[in-house]
């Protein structure tokens, strides 16, 4: 991840977004008070979504058990019953 400082930042503001949004890299800025990070709209909705899938009680064990399902025990979409 690219760390620059809040000056630096502001010189560079819309290079730096540009950067950010085509190639989903995370800028860290530090500052006076503190630090943040800046990213890509596309990633900051694809970790909201993988946050909100965690909040779901037992979804992370049945994601796992479906990575360690061969796709030979899979069901086919003709199968499945919606």
């Amino acid at each position: 991840m690219q760390v620059i400082n809040a000056t630096t930042f502001r010189q560079n503001l819309f290079q730096t977004l540009e950067q950010t949004v085509r190639y989903n890299e995370p800028i860290h800025i530090t500052g006076k008070e503190g630090t943040a990070v800046l990213m890509s709209e596309s990633d900051y909705n694809d970790l909201m979504a993988t946050i909100e899938l965690c909040a779901v009680p037992g979804i992370q064990k049945k994601i796992v058990d479906g990575l360690n399902t061969s796709t030979e025990d899979c069901l086919s979409a003709d199968e499945v019953e919606w």
